[in-house]
């Protein structure tokens, strides 16, 4: 039998150290510790820049969808104090003048700028058929004077009688009622006498008050027809002047009565008049939000003509300025005009207020808005409270809105 030979490569068989064996397997503990280590590393190397773009595109879209706005603050507007206001001018008394009796022209005395006086005759008016009625009842008056006459003679003389039994009762009556019939029909025809006797005193056209003659629509010779409304002359007195002026109710309570004010005329800038409060209307008119308010000026000089548009500026009234926004802040909606403000954080505030005058570029805000709010530029018709806007720093262009 031949013996096996042993193969000198086979480790297995022959016999290592046991400290020596320990020792290499820690070796090879050890290197497979750090690879795992390393390959951990390198996971974690690789995900942190893919997390951390994702993080940032997350958050740049978060940022996209975050509506980026431009803000103004509200600035005072001008005071009510110094705001000429517009201005009607009229004559301090005026009259149009009517005919009261029918006819023709006689005559004319005045025309358009004539200065009359109180009582001036201003023109005759030539009145037949009223002369020819006049001439008819004063002969009934005649008539009914001479049977009052007669029936007062026949009263007394029966009223005798009655004494001495020569008439009875019942005739001596019939004689007193009628002398009282005459007496009535008497009174009755001197009455129309009188009505046609004072009807043809208008025949003459005479002033009312003294001023100014600003109408005539009539000539010598024209019909005249009384009761249809067409006036012969128009009267004013414009030595002093009446100007009415609608105040707004932001300013309505400084107004009081003898306060001084001051009206200038288009067509002259730099004169100004001194004017006068003497009454108000004293309730605000439901249409307009104003205040009407009467002035007194003075037009010795004749230099104001009545009619005229003014302006009228109250210098001694203290009316706070209104604060005001541009036009293009308000949100008109069916919960009335709003505006959104930005608070701090970048939130939205959608607040109701009450708008003021309205002067084409800008509005005033009589409420719901401070001095220190943040308002929103061109608002989308989307904006509501509690929404993220990101506020954009706005141009001198744009501030100058």
């Amino acid at each position: 039998m031949h013996s096996k030979q042993e193969n000198p490569m086979d480790f297995t068989k022959q016999s290592v150290p046991e400290p020596e064996l320990r020792r290499s397997q820690m070796k090879h503990s050890h290197v497979a510790v750090v690879i795992i280590v390393l390959a951990v590393i390198g996971v974690f190397a690789g995900l942190i820049p893919k997390n951390r773009q994702h993080s940032e595109l997350g958050a740049e879209t978060r940022q996209l969808t975050i509506p980026t706005v431009s803000v103004v603050s509200p600035k005072l507007g001008q005071s009510a104090a110094g705001l000429p206001l517009p201005a009607e001018i009229k004559p301090w008394v005026e009259a149009p003048i009517h005919a009261r009796a029918n006819g023709y022209l006689k005559r004319r005395l005045v025309d358009i700028g004539s200065q009359v006086e109180m009582g001036q005759l201003l023109a005759e008016i030539d009145t037949p058929e009223l002369d020819k009625e006049i001439d008819r009842a004063k002969a009934q008056l005649a008539q009914a004077q001479a049977a009052l006459g007669l029936a007062k003679i026949t009263a007394e003389r029966w009223a005798g009688l009655l004494k001495t039994a020569s008439v009875s009762e019942q005739e001596n009556a019939e004689k007193q009622a009628d002398f009282k019939l005459k007496t009535a029909l008497a009174e009755s025809a001197l009455a129309e006498v009188r009505r046609l006797e004072k009807l043809q005193s208008f025949s003459r056209v005479t002033a009312p008050f003294a001023g100014t003659i600003t109408v005539r629509n009539v000539d010598s010779g024209d019909l005249i027809v009384a009761g249809t409304g067409k006036e012969l002359f128009h009267l004013a007195q414009t030595r002093k002047l009446r100007g009415f002026v609608q105040v707004p109710q932001a300013m309505a309570r400084s107004i009081a009565t003898g306060q001084a004010a001051e009206m200038t005329l288009p067509e002259l800038p730099s004169r100004p008049f001194p004017a006068k409060v003497i009454r108000t209307a004293g309730v605000i008119a439901a249409d307009s939000r104003t205040l009407l308010v009467e002035m007194e000026i003075d037009n010795t000089k004749g230099e104001i003509l009545a009619g005229s548009y003014a302006q009228m500026r109250f210098t001694e009234t203290k009316a706070e300025p209104v604060l005001t926004l541009p036009a293009n802040t308000i949100l008109f909606r069916s919960e009335g005009p709003q505006i959104g403000i930005v608070q701090e954080g970048g939130k939205v505030e959608v607040r109701t207020v009450k708008l003021g005058r309205d002067f084409g570029q800008t509005i005033e805000v009589l409420s719901g808005l401070d001095a220190s709010d943040r308002v929103i530029v061109n608002p989308s018709e989307s904006l509501v409270s509690g929404g993220a806007v990101s506020v954009k720093e706005m141009t001198k262009t744009e501030k100058g809105l």
